[in-house]
């Protein structure tokens, strides 16, 4: 262990299926490091994890005694490092006492993989979205109403009472990957620009129209054909269109409910600002600072069990 991680005292980690996130904590809870990496679930096979883990933060552990590293997300997968089986709704957010235990060959770490949580009937499924919830109601235990959680598969969550009591998933970002980068319209648009506009403009036609999006999304290629559309205007309204529909569709979640979206800066303020066009009042928080608060909320339980 070198002097600057010798405060070390346990390890989080949200292992997501295309990128690690470990944050090396001191026994205050602050993060002596942020360690980021594209070593997802996706490219790692199961004997993989710990190796990969041990390349990670090698130089931090001690010689000798236990850290804890307190998992979240994908690694709990079927695919993952082990899995780590769903708690039912209605539930709290699971914690320490439903983790998976994880043998490891390094006997510096003792391992815990965080559950997800399923929803039956109307299949659902999440991993990784439990922790940040975790961590937000850590913040506002009196919550009740909707958490939002974009990302490549959007979740809709009614909470209650400090419960998940059902939740909904879209895969508007993956269906956005796609489009942009596998369909025809992969040539009407760049990876970066931004037209609020056409944006609005596109949301609200899709929450009217949901039935005629798909004819609406190649009507984008053939006016960069015929007249020349910006490519920030179709990138913006290809975005419209997918949140506009799953508004559209999510709509017992969203209207006259307390709405808090959980997300980065970017894809909130879409969110944000579809909502608010549909007259929703919402607020935001970061993702990232959710996670990591429902780790270190994992690690209190786990504090607490250990006496």
């Amino acid at each position: 262990m070198t002097k600057e991680f010798e405060n070390l005292n346990w390890i989080a980690a949200d292992w997501g299926t295309s990128h690690l996130r470990l944050w090396l904590m001191d026994d205050q809870d602050k993060v002596l490091q942020h360690i980021a990496s594209d070593r997802g679930m996706s490219s790692l096979m199961p004997d993989q994890f710990e190796t990969t883990l041990v390349e990670m933060v090698g130089d931090a552990l001690p010689a000798q005694g236990d850290v804890p590293v307190i998992c979240c997300g994908m690694a709990g997968s079927r695919q993952g490092w082990s899995e780590a089986p769903y708690g039912n709704v209605p539930c709290r957010p699971p914690s320490i006492d439903q983790a998976t235990r994880v043998k490891t060959d390094d006997p510096r770490l003792s391992v815990f993989i965080l559950p997800g949580i399923k929803q039956l009937p109307a299949a659902d499924v999440m991993r990784g979205e439990e922790t940040q919830i975790s961590g937000f109601l850590a913040e506002s235990p009196n919550f009740n109403g909707v958490l939002c959680l974009p990302g490549t598969h959007c979740k809709w969550v009614h909470i209650s009472a400090g419960e998940v009591v059902s939740f909904r998933t879209f895969m508007t970002g993956e269906m956005f990957a796609l489009i942009c980068n596998n369909s025809v319209l992969r040539h009407s648009v760049t990876d970066d620009g931004w037209d609020a506009k056409a944006f609005e403009v596109a949301v609200s036609d899709a929450i009217s129209r949901p039935s005629a999006v798909s004819g609406n999304l190649f009507s984008i290629r053939a006016e960069s054909l015929l007249c020349d559309l910006d490519s920030a205007a179709a990138r913006a309204r290809i975005s419209g269109l997918l949140i506009g529909i799953e508004l559209a569709a999510a709509r017992p979640y969203w209207l006259g409910q307390d709405v808090v979206i959980v997300g980065a800066s970017g894809i909130a303020t879409a969110y944000s600002t579809a909502l608010a066009q549909q007259g929703a009042q919402t607020r935001s928080v970061i993702a990232e600072d959710m996670t990591l608060n429902g780790l270190r909320a994992a690690h209190a339980n786990l504090a607490e069990i250990a006496q």
